[in-house]
């Protein structure tokens, strides 16, 4: 029996989607090449945004015209967060707490019964859920170790299709790392849905996860995933300044540099908060990478709040931004709000940003020409009919590794390479003899 998994969202959806994979193989299922030749298919969706739902709903229809006869299965965070609405294409459905229950219904030979549907609610007390990661073909293993938030930003349906903060146990975390370790990654990226938040109910930290993961001698770099700005303090910064494998990459998301319009998506700092954090980023990590998410034309969002998020962008001088244009999403506060932006003014202020954060991204690859970087080789492709290595540096830049004779076998190595010139959103240079 074969099966196919398609994946919308996050790097989290990402990871369980990886982990569902492995327990279907461990149970005797083939990866499918395409959807035509697939027994069973699995949608893994996401509901960040109404546009998310959409696409889900369009590959659901895709996926059965392509192979009717296939068993059809939706997951994920669009059927948790809206059990009541149709999920017509599917045989079964589940949330993102149900999925255990996939896993059952292959075990009973995928009953053929009429449409089910298994979307229970979360309660206070769940406890975290663990899939394994076990993708052995890629260098970087993506871990989840939190789930859920508690935050509830005006704007999020989050909450409501994850449930509350949650974290991996800590033997849990340990044999999950060595696990991956033993299996041959060499870089692991701790994710989760807000990892800032780990530990919260286990009473970790999330600098211990990192230590936890740097003891392992097969990694030779730890990495973390998407960080609130409010759970990152002076003390967990200088823990993870003394691990010499943390790459110091930082994605914390902004939203806006108003705090009039800050207050209104119920985030919580303000943006001096915000600048005195990266400015401590910036002296603790010097090669540090600072990303972010901004969102324009939140409700009530004026000329003169959008031009503070542009001042401050580019004051801060980020490494990358990626730049929404906001979405009313049903069932959260901030679209009951009054006084929403037309939807012209939203594209409008969205390009202009863009056109902000694509300069920045220029400045920042330009700096990085003439320097000698260490890059973890994850692979070889082809150019223009030639072939070279790609990898990331500690900071998370994509590099393009050009070599007279393209070599084999450097995958999951780490190598030194002069940085030459960059192109849209990578550099290039030739690995160092």
């Amino acid at each position: 029996m074969k099966f196919k998994i398609e994946t919308l969202g996050c790097k989290v959806n990402q990871a369980e989607s990886s982990g569902l994979g492995a327990e279907l193989r461990r149970r005797g299922l083939t990866p499918a090449e395409s959807a035509e030749e697939a027994d069973f298919l699995l949608v893994n969706s996401c509901a960040v945004t109404a546009e998310s739902v959409r696409k889900a709903k369009q590959l659901l229809r895709s996926l059965r015209r392509r192979n009717p006869q296939a068993k059809l299965v939706l997951t994920g965070c669009w059927p948790q967060a809206f059990p009541e609405d149709e999920f017509g294409e599917a045989d079964l459905v589940t949330g993102t707490k149900n999925r255990a229950d996939i896993l059952a219904w292959v075990d009973a030979q995928m009953p053929q019964n009429s449409a089910a549907a298994r979307i229970s609610p979360y309660e206070s007390g769940d406890a975290f859920s663990t899939l394994p990661c076990a993708d052995t073909t890629r260098t970087r293993a993506f871990l989840k170790i939190q789930d859920g938030c508690n935050q509830f930003c005006s704007y999020c349906i989050i909450p409501f299709a994850r449930g509350r903060c949650r974290s991996m146990p800590p033997d849990r975390l340990r044999e999950e790392v060595h696990a991956l370790a033993e299996q041959g990654f060499r870089e692991i990226v701790l994710t989760g849905i807000n990892i800032g938040f780990f530990g919260l109910d286990t009473g970790q930290t999330i600098a211990e996860a990192v230590a936890v993961c740097a003891a392992e001698p097969g990694f030779y770099r730890v990495r973390l995933g998407s960080l609130e700005p409010e759970r990152m303090d002076t003390a967990t910064l200088k823990q993870l300044a003394a691990c010499e494998k943390f790459c110091p990459q930082f994605h914390l998301s902004l939203q806006s540099g108003s705090d009039a319009v800050l207050k209104r998506m119920n985030r919580r700092y303000t943006a001096a908060e915000y600048r005195a954090l990266a400015q401590e980023i910036h002296a603790l990590f010097p090669d540090a990478a600072l990303t972010t998410d901004v969102i324009v034309g939140f409700p009530g969002e004026t000329d003169a709040e959008f031009q503070e998020t542009l001042d401050f962008v580019q004051e801060i001088g980020f490494a990358k931004v990626h730049v929404f244009p906001y979405s009313a999403r049903e069932g959260t506060r901030a679209a009951k709000f009054p006084d929403q932006v037309p939807q012209s003014v939203k594209t409008a202020r969205a390009a202009r940003l863009n056109a902000l954060a694509c300069d920045i991204r220029r400045a920042h690859l330009s700096k990085m020409v003439g320097r000698t970087l260490s890059v973890l080789v994850e692979g070889e492709k082809e150019q223009n009919a030639q072939r070279y290595s790609q990898g990331h540096t500690p900071d998370g830049t994509l590099v393009k590794i050009f070599r007279e004779n393209a070599e084999k076998g450097l995958q999951n190595s780490v190598i030194c390479v002069t940085i030459e010139g960059y192109e849209d959103d990578c550099v290039t240079g030739h690995a160092v003899p």
